[in-house]
Parts: structure tokens; C-alpha cells; sequence
């Protein structure tokens, strides 16, 4: 039931678009596998094989030190509402972390410039395999929309509560990688 691509072609972007929800998947040879859960506000297809989302400040940042080391990553989206379908995208990825040109730049290309208080970096795949499968199993739920919670947080440390929270909680993984991110 996959069926397999070289790339993101048009109806699956157009898939990409209508999900509220898409999981990112990391891990090194020796590391724990870390999956997360992100809202698509922040997900853009960039082209025909790169995707790139904007990261807010957590509690960790496995995604970071794992794509240091290893730089794999997978994502996938699956319809909760409509047809079902469940969509990989297979690649390496790159950190470009807050502060630098490569964010800026980025930020300024894809997100008209604009980034929330708490955004650490931007996380770009670059997909070498793009995958379906049928989602049948997945079941319907509704979206009832995003929580505020970790946007509350943010302005609550302010710009340089940030900065000092990074550095003590996102300089290493769970399992004692060094994240990359700048102090």
C-alpha cells in the first residue's frame, strides 16, 4: 500500500498544508530515538524536497544534538480528518540556530521575518525519500486549535530568560550530546 517518490509532488504540498499536526523523528547510533509532536503553522515546503520548521524553546533539544551527530531525520504528517493518508519525508537535516545568518535569512525568506519570542532555530530537511502509505488505521479526530501555553512561557522568561534557559537546559541531549546551540 506505500507508494515511494523522489520527491514532494504537488498534491502531497497540498496535503502538507491542510494537516494541523506533523511529528519529527531523530536518533544517533547510540542515542534514544526522540519523537516529537509540532504544529504545521510552523512548517513550510520550501521545494520539490526540502521542508523547513520553526523551533520554539522546550524542555530539551534532542533534535539538535541528534542531527549534529548523525543529521537523520524523519517527518511525518497523517490525516486525522478527510481521506486517509499517512506521508514520510525521509532525509538529513540542519539546524540553523537563532542568532545566525543562516536563520535570519531563513526567517526572513519563509516566515516574512517574523518569529515568536521563545524560536531557537529552524530545522531544514532535506528529503531523499518521500513516502504514503494508506492511514486507515489512523483514526478521525478534530482540531480544536493550538495551545498558548508555551507562548505564555516565553514572555513570561522574556528575551534574556530565554537566552540563560537554552544554555542551562539545550547545551546537551538527554543522553549527553552537545546541541551546537550558541550560548
Amino acid at each position: 500500500m506505500a507508494t515511494q517518490y523522489d520527491r514532494i509532488e504537488p498534491p502531497l504540498a497540498r496535503f502538507i498544508a491542510r494537516q494541523n499536526i506533523f511529528f519529527t523523528a531523530t536518533a544517533t547510533g547510540d542515542s534514544r530515538i526522540n519523537l516529537s509532536p509540532r504544529s504545521t503553522d510552523a512548517l513550510r515546503v520550501l521545494d520539490d524536497n526540502r521542508v523547513c520548521y520553526l523551533d520554539l524553546t522546550g524542555s530539551g533539544s534532542e533534535t539538535s544534538a541528534h542531527l549534529l551527530a548523525d543529521g537523520r531525520m524523519t517527518i511525518m504528517l497523517c490525516s486525522f480528518q478527510g481521506p486517509p493518508m499517512i506521508l514520510r519525508l525521509y532525509g538529513r537535516a540542519r539546524s540553523l540556530f537563532h542568532g545566525t545568518p543562516e536563520y535570519a535569512e531563513r526567517l526572513a525568506a519563509s516566515y516574512d521575518g517574523e518569529a515568536p519570542l521563545g524560536a531557537r532555530q529552524i530545522v531544514e530537511l532535506t528529503a531523499d525519500l518521500v513516502q504514503t502509505s494508506c492511514g486507515y488505521a489512523v483514526p478521525l479526530f478534530s482540531h480544536e486549535g493550538e495551545r498558548d501555553v508555551l507562548t505564555r512561557w516565553a514572555m513570561g522568561k522574556g528575551a534574556e530568560g530565554l537566552v540563560a534557559y537554552r544554555a542551562e537546559k539545550n547545551a546537551v541531549s538527554l543522553d549527553g550530546l552537545p546541541t551546537g546551540m550558541p550560548a
